[in-house]
Parts: structure tokens; C-alpha cells; sequence
């Protein structure tokens, strides 16, 4: 029996990944369209004029099966993929793809909807008559099949439903190359001279992946020894920051720098012009010049006038300090090696390291010892308590879809079942690299006022235990968490009628808001102090210690702005284009971005080519809205700072105003509700120690 067409029987009704086998999907995704397809004509076919709760509401709670199944499938792909699945994935995509413009392209279904949104807004039927959720679903509901095409001639119809099972196609492939490009490289060290300068940490771990990697084939090489850096981010970012080899380091910079722009299956460069082009000729048939102004109608931001306005407004506020900072690092670097030195992108991270530990006698493998991963949850999840009242109890009967993961129960003040949170923290080659959370299951109310709670995955790739040691974590890491977790609470408490307005179903550039918030606390004695202690002593952190955190907490946050920036600079420049993509990618790139970099170019590199987040994570035309969700996160935090880190009534405004009402009215409302007032960038200035005097 295909387990998902069955009761799961599993607590708290659980995904039972320990049930599932390959087989199972398509014949479950198969039924989820029929059923689907049998509701959507239900209503289509409904003799009854249209109203509210028989075309609006009765859509939004059709494709259960569907959406769970999917859920299941598409998030599996990212944590734990197998070639299987990938091609299950690829079969699969644009078959779905071809069944959701099914759905919106049916003129039956778009004319009752379009029926009773013009019943609403012309007053036929009082518009207060609906909750504002109802309005806000109704509003959300119509554009959807406006902004999909579903008004448009059947010709642009139907190619629009080509492109988009291509680009379903497109932004798979992109990922699928990406992770086998990372997977490909090993730096194999066999000369234990060539560890030099790495901590003890780093060698250990570089050491394990060398058994793990060489189980199969063992190495009978030198017997000194065997190490392997990889290109996931635990392996890497030590090694660049500590290595001395300079060689080394370029080679894996380089490695790095040039994924998916090689001659062979993996190569990215003509799959993102196609995914460009795609996305501007989608704007245009909907009767948008360009992508870009297709998407930010629908954005806190609202045009790419105000997105530039913003990315060169930090541009002019931070270019300075940017300037200085890289100019510190240079000199440190000569320092070192001598004047005639020439800095490059691969001493980058080294020598700001070297820098960093003079100025401030720091570095992150300092802090590691204090920060043992169960502590850190601890701490964590303490956090949440200590602000929100909510507790967290494991549960191993849960069946997960890896051994590395672990789930826990989350209850409310009250007691009452809050949600189910998923927590996978170690890199393996089955999961993609960075971190992030998802979900498995939304939050609802039905219509009986069963409210339907949420199951939360956060997902990371974190400096795994060795033989000797827990696993233990750098301050950069612990802020990971703490944005991941962001992410997780605004989905927890998610307190929505409808699960599609629900939890982080909200614009692009409101959803970093909970997330990039929560990063404020990792430098806060007040919160430090309730977990950071060491893993063999269980000495707590020394104030003297986190004093140097805080006192470096800006170091390096000017040339950091404008990475992001040159990043947005890039997304824009893509998706403002009203004209086909004929350009060389790599001087593309070079010249969209030159404005923000101030770093030495170098020949064969290109970002693009494994730029997720805007060819394949949903990011397009949005990546600015990390420093558009930072200029709010820092206003919002200015508040915690004024009235208490832990202040329990500034924690319940924000977690009422902002984290529970998902996409119920305009983001901007919810703020301002919050705040008392919209949001200025001088938070964010007096937060990194910019002076005003450069803001103009």
C-alpha cells in the first residue's frame, strides 16, 4: 500500500519517511493532480453563482494530497537526494508544472474568481463584510490568475505554460549541476607540512573526510598521512581563513570560484541565459517591460527605482569604510609578506584573519570551544523560551529521513501543541551546501476551529563531531542558527485562517525580516552567557572574551555590505533587461556589479553560473531584499534594545504583530504596528559604526 494514500499512524501525524519507498512518489503525485483536478472542477462546474466561500475559500483548501507529496519530494531533493530521485524529480516537474497552469488557464474556474473579486470591489457585495484575511486571500487569490496569464489570449497561454515546465526543468538541472560540481573536488593533503596554519579542529575533520571518502578505495599513498578539504563550507571556510599554504588556497578558491564553468554536463553558463531570457519573456506576455517589474509589483520595495535607490545608498555609505577596511588588510598582508606582496581574492579571508587577531585578539576558532552544538541549541531554544514563553521536548519516535536528524515537540506558554521541528545540522553529499528552513506541513484553521499546526525543517551544514570532540561551532555558525531559527518561529507561530497567507507565505522582502532579527542576539552578553561554555570544563565564556567579540563585531561589516550589495546589483541587472541575454556571462557579471567591488578581478571566475538563490531559489529580481529585511531588522531590534533584550512585552508585540500573521494584511501595516513608524536606514548605520557624516 502506497503510504501516502494512507493514515499515517504516526504522532502527531508525522511524515513517516521510514515508510516511504522511491515507488511511492509518482503514483501519489499522480492521484494528488486527479484529486485536485476533480475539486477544481467541483467548483468550476458549481451551478451556483460564485461567491466567497464556494470559489475563493473552496480553492484555497483543495490539493492536500497534492502539496503534501510535493512537500515530501522537493524538500528530500535538497537534504537527502539520491539519483533516483533526482530523475524522479526531472520526470516529474514539468508534469506538475503542466498541472498547475492547467488550473490557472481554466476559463471557467479564472471567470468565477474574476466574478467575485469585481463583486467585492465594485460594492455589489460589502468588502468589510469579509475578515481582512478574506480580503487579503480574495486580492491574493485574483492576482494569481492575473499575474499567471489566465486573462491573456489562449496563444500566450499556452506559451506560457512551455515556459514554465522549461524553467521547472531549468531550475533543477541548475541545482542538480551545483551540488555534483561541489561533490567533484577534493583537495587531497598527503604532506602533513601542508596543514600548516590550520587549527586542530580543521585537521581532524579534513582527516575524517579522508577515511570516509577512501573507505571504499583505500588510500596507499604516503603514510604519513591523509587528509581531504572539500568544497563544503565547514571544510573550505577554515581552510581559507588559516591554511598559510597561499598555493593551496588557490587552488581551492579557485576550484570554488569556477563551479559549473567547465567543458563538460555540469556547465551552468547557457542554462542561466535560458533562465534569464525565460523570465523576461514571461514579464513581457504579461505587458511588464522586464522581469524585474513583473516581480517587485508584488514587493515591499514595489519598483527597481527604490531597490536602486537603496543599493546605492549603502553603496555610498559603506564604500568608504570599505575602502579603508580592504586597505588594512593590504597592509597587513605587507606586513607580513614584504611591500611587493599583491593581494588577491584567495588571501582575502587569511589575512583579515591575521588582522582581525591583532586588532582584536580573535578569531573564530577561539570561540569554538564554548560553542558545542547541544549547548548552542540549548541556548537556542532558551532564547525562544525566555522571549516567548515556548518549550521544546525531543521526541525519537518520529521517524526521520535521516539518522543525523532530530525532532522535537514545541509547546506554548499555555501548554497547548505549537508545532514539530525538524533539526538536521551535519553536511553529507546527499544535501546541498548552505542552510535554510522548509516546511513539511503549513498552518491552518479549518473550518470546525481545529487549528492545524505546523511541522518546521531547519536545515545546516555545520562542522561535524570527530573522534575526539562534539561537534563544535564557530560564532558564525551560531548566527546561521539563529537566522534558520528566525525563519523556524515565524513559521511556528504562524496563527493564520488560511495555510497559503500562513506562516512565511509573505513577500520576498518582508521574509528576512524574523530571520535576520534573531542574528542581533549572537553577540549579546545576556544571551551568551545562558549557554557558551567550555566542552571540557565547563568554564562559561570570560566577559573579556565576548568583550572582543563585541568590540570586533563590525570589523570587516563595510566590505560585507557591499558583497550583498554587488550581489543585488547583479540579480537586477538580469532581470531589468527588456532584450535577450547575448552577452558573455562572466564580463556580464563583472561589469553589472563593478560599482560594489572593490576587490582584484579575477579571469575564468563567475558567480552566476551557481548563483542559486536567482536562477533557482526564487530570489530573482529579490536578492536586495536581505538589506532591505537588514534596514528593518536593526529598526526592529533598536526597540528590544530600548525597552530590554527580553522584554516581555516587546517580544509579544512582535511576535502578534509580526511572526503570527503571516501574509494577512500588507507587510508595511504589520510594521508600522510593530514599530509605531516605517523603518530608516540609520539603525543600520549607528548597528555597523558607519558615521553619518557618510550617509549624505
Amino acid at each position: 500500500m502506497n503510504i501516502f494514500l494512507k493514515k499515517y499512524n504516526t504522532p502527531f501525524d508525522a511524515i513517516p519517511f521510514d515508510k516511504i519507498r522511491l515507488e511511492d512518489y509518482e503514483p501519489a503525485l499522480r492521484e494528488g493532480m486527479k484529486v485536485e483536478n476533480e475539486e477544481m472542477a467541483h467548483i468550476a462546474d458549481n451551478p451556483e453563482a460564485p461567491t466567497f466561500e464556494n470559489t475563493i475559500e473552496a480553492m484555497e483548501q483543495s490539493g492536500e494530497l497534492l502539496g503534501e507529496v510535493s512537500e515530501v519530494l522537493f524538500n528530500l531533493i535538497s537534504a537527502e537526494t539520491n539519483d533516483e530521485l533526482d530523475e524522479l524529480a526531472e520526470k516529474m516537474s514539468p508534469i506538475l508544472s503542466d498541472h498547475a497552469n492547467d488550473i490557472m488557464f481554466n476559463p471557467k474556474l479564472a471567470q468565477r474568481v474574476k466574478e467575485v473579486y469585481e463583486s467585492y470591489t465594485s460594492g455589489k457585495q460589502p468588502l468589510d463584510s469579509l475578515t481582512t484575511e478574506q480580503q487579503q486571500l480574495l486580492r491574493d487569490t485574483y492576482l494569481g490568475f492575473v499575474r499567471s496569464g489566465s486573462y491573456l489570449t489562449k496563444d500566450k497561454q499556452k506559451r506560457l505554460k512551455q515556459i514554465g515546465n522549461e524553467m521547472s526543468k531549468l531550475d533543477l538541472q541548475f541545482s542538480q549541476n551545483k551540488l555534483k560540481e561541489i561533490n567533484a573536488f577534493t583537495l587531497h593533503i598527503t604532506d602533513e607540512a601542508d596543514l600548516a596554519g590550520l587549527p586542530e579542529s580543521a585537521i581532524e575533520a579534513a582527516s575524517i573526510a579522508a577515511k570516509e571518502h577512501f573507505k571504499s578505495s583505500p588510500f596507499k599513498g604516503d603514510k604519513r598521512g591523509s587528509w581531504l578539504i572539500t568544497l563544503h563550507s565547514p571544510s573550505m571556510s577554515p581552510f581559507m581563513t588559516y591554511s598559510s599554504r597561499r598555493e593551496l588556497r588557490k587552488q581551492v578558491w579557485m576550484a570554488y570560484n569556477t563551479i559549473c564553468t567547465h567543458d563538460n554536463k555540469q556547465n551552468n553558463t547557457q542554462i542561466v541565459k535560458r533562465i534569464v531570457d525565460l523570465s523576461r519573456e514571461e514579464a513581457q506576455i504579461m505587458g511588464y517591460n522586464n522581469y524585474a517589474d513583473y516581480v517587485l509589483e508584488e514587493r515591499m520595495a514595489q519598483n527597481k527605482e527604490n531597490v536602486y535607490k537603496l543599493l546605492h545608498q549603502l553603496i555610498e555609505a559603506y564604500r568608504p569604510t570599505a575602502l579603508k577596511e580592504l586597505e588594512d588588510i593590504r597592509q597587513m598582508a605587507h606586513e607580513m609578506e614584504g611591500d611587493d606582496f599583491e593581494l588577491m581574492p584567495w588571501d582575502m579571508a587569511y589575512y583579515s584573519n591575521k588582522l582581525q587577531e591583532k586588532l582584536y585578539n580573535i578569531n573564530s576558532e577561539m570561540l569554538r570551544p564554548y560553542l558545542e552544538l547541544s549547548r548552542v541549541k540549548e541556548g537556542v531554544f532558551g532564547l525562544a523560551t525566555k522571549l516567548y514563553g515556548i518549550t521544546f521536548r525531543q521526541n525519537r519516535d518520529i521517524p526521520v529521513y535521516h539518522p543525523d536528524v532530530d525532532v522535537f515537540e514545541v509547546y506554548d506558554r499555555d501548554g497547548s501543541f505549537l508545532a514539530l521541528l525538524y533539526c538536521d545540522f551535519y553536511p553529507r553529499k546527499s544535501k546541498k551546501s548552505g542552510a535554510w528552513m522548509t516546511s513539511y506541513k503549513g498552518q491552518s484553521i479549518d473550518k470546525d476551529g481545529v487549528n492545524h499546526r505546523p511541522h518546521v525543517s531547519l536545515v545546516m551544514n555545520f562542522t561535524k563531531p570527530t573522534e575526539t570532540k562534539p561537534a563544535l561551532l564557530t560564532l558564525g555558525e551560531v548566527e546561521t542558527f539563529l537566522h534558520e531559527f528566525g525563519h523556524a518561529l515565524h513559521e511556528m507561530f504562524s496563527n493564520c485562517q488560511y495555510e497559503e497567507l500562513s506562516g512565511t507565505n509573505v513577500y520576498w522582502d518582508f521574509v528576512e525580516l524574523p530571520s535576520q532579527f534573531m542574528e542581533n542576539f549572537a553577540i549579546e552578553k545576556d544571551f551568551l552567557s545562558t549557554f557558551a561554555r567550555h566542552y571540557e570544563t565547563g568554564e562559561p565564556l570570560p566577559d573579556e572574551l565576548i568583550q572582543r567579540i563585541i568590540d570586533s563585531r563590525n570589523f570587516g561589516v563595510a566590505m560585507g555590505c557591499l558583497r550583498q550589495v554587488s550581489f543585488g546589483l547583479l540579480d537586477m541587472a538580469y532581470y531589468t533587461l527588456d532584450h535577450e541575454l547575448d552577452d558573455n556571462i562572466e564580463a556580464f557579471e563583472k561589469e553589472a556589479w563593478k560599482e560594489a567591488v572593490i576587490t582584484p578581478s579575477v579571469p575564468g571566475t563567475c558567480m552566476s553560473v551557481q548563483f542559486s538563490h536567482i536562477m533557482a531559489g526564487g530570489y530573482a529580481a529579490g536578492y536586495y531584499s536581505y538589506k532591505w529585511a537588514e534596514v528593518l531588522d536593526a529598526d526592529a531590534f533598536s526597540v528590544f534594545k530600548q525597552h530590554g533584550l527580553f522584554d516581555a512585552a516587546t517580544a509579544n508585540s512582535f511576535r502578534q504583530n509580526i511572526l503570527s500573521k503571516g501574509a494577512t494584511e500588507h507587510p508595511m501595516t504589520l510594521y508600522k504596528r510593530f514599530r509605531g513608524q516605517e523603518p530608516t536606514i540609520d539603525a543600520l548605520l549607528e548597528r555597523n559604526g558607519i558615521n553619518k557624516t557618510e550617509k549624505k
